[in-house]
């Protein structure tokens, strides 16, 4: 009989652990394709949608025009009170930054390894540029950066972070998300129909070969020889990595 408990037990939970993947990847298949852009994306699309923001107002994988051709944008959110933009980060280790900095640093391996990233919050003002250059109604209209640092990393010293700008954990997104809106003030939008029409434009150009082709080749123009890592793959610090996961979740 204490067999029987045990297996009924265990099936439960496999039922229930596959029902809600099923569920998981239903609401993000209502956002975007499951196949479409990082994982991490894709999980914040999720949580995103279980924190009630509607899936028709959440844009991803966007392609918005610009001086280089094109930059390659996320997650937008539009809202009542401004828009979201999001830069989402998967790294391990500690991760050292100033907003003023062009340069972050990843530390691994226990301070023995470093890599030098560019400054995520320099990157989304970029995209939040160029979405800006889209529309003049865009020059009025609040707009929020959120840079959302995924893996097992931990943000050990990240100073100087402007106004209406917030480097956290996904975890701490929807919480951040509903305090903005329930605070702030409604946003000065002329056609907000217009908004929906140039986002919607970006997602199609992610479906534009040409278009992804053209941006990836202008970014390793742009990075190359930049950012070097001086982390040589080891195994110790993938276990040291998944000891941290575990320890977060």
């Amino acid at each position: 009989m204490g067999n029987i408990i045990i297996i009924g037990l265990v099936v439960s939970f496999v039922i229930f652990r596959l029902y809600k993947a099923y569920k998981k990847r239903k609401i993000i298949a209502s956002v975007t394709s499951l196949d479409r852009g990082e994982r991490s994306e894709r999980d914040l699309i999720y949580r995103l949608v279980k924190a009630g923001i509607p899936a028709s107002t959440i844009f991803h994988d966007l392609y918005i025009p610009n001086e280089h051709g094109h930059t390659q944008i996320d997650l937008v959110v539009p809202t009542n009170i401004g828009v979201f933009v999001f830069e989402v980060k998967d790294y391990s280790g500690w991760i050292f930054g100033n907003a003023n900095s062009k340069k972050w640093m990843q530390v691994l391996a226990y301070g023995k390894e470093k890599y030098q990233f560019y400054n995520p919050i320099m990157q989304n003002d970029g995209h939040i540029a160029a979405l800006r250059n889209t529309t003049i109604q865009l020059e009025d209209i609040p707009i929020y950066s959120m840079i959302v640092f995924y893996g097992s990393c931990r943000l050990k010293n990240i100073s100087n972070i402007p106004e209406n700008c917030y480097v956290v954990y996904p975890e701490s997104v929807p919480l951040y998300v509903k305090n903005i809106i329930q605070n702030a003030s409604p946003a000065p939008y002329t056609d907000k129909w217009e908004i929906m029409r140039i986002l919607k434009l970006g997602v199609e150009n992610g479906n534009n070969e040409t278009v992804v082709m053209e941006h990836m080749q202008k970014v390793q123009q742009i990075s190359y020889g930049k950012y070097k890592s001086t982390y040589k793959f080891n195994y110790i610090d993938i276990l040291h990595s998944l000891r941290l996961r575990r320890r977060r979740f």
